[in-house]
């Protein structure tokens, strides 16, 4: 008789045996469908859905990874700089 996946403080399950953990809200006494929506979309955003979507939507190299890393650092340091210049 399992209990079903364990919650931690944060009401988010662990990620482990292919168990993904997606956000929900639940339609509260009398709330309009649009307020659900907008508090879905704001958890979705909050917990980074999209992004790790998108992150595992394409398998990239280890050594294309880097590279792809090391071009997010060079335009972090030239926006920094030029912003520091002005």
């Amino acid at each position: 008789m399992g209990k079903g996946p364990v919650r931690r403080a944060g009401g988010v399950a662990p990620r482990n045996r292919g168990e993904c953990d997606l956000a929900e809200v639940r339609l509260q006494e009398g709330e309009s469908l649009e307020n659900a929506l907008r508090r879905f979309k704001r958890k979705v955003q909050q917990e980074d859905i999209v992004k790790e979507v998108k992150r595992h939507s394409f398998y990239l190299k280890p050594g294309e990874k880097m590279r792809v890393k090391q071009a997010l650092a060079r335009k972090r340091n030239r926006k920094k700089s030029r912003r520091d210049s002005e």
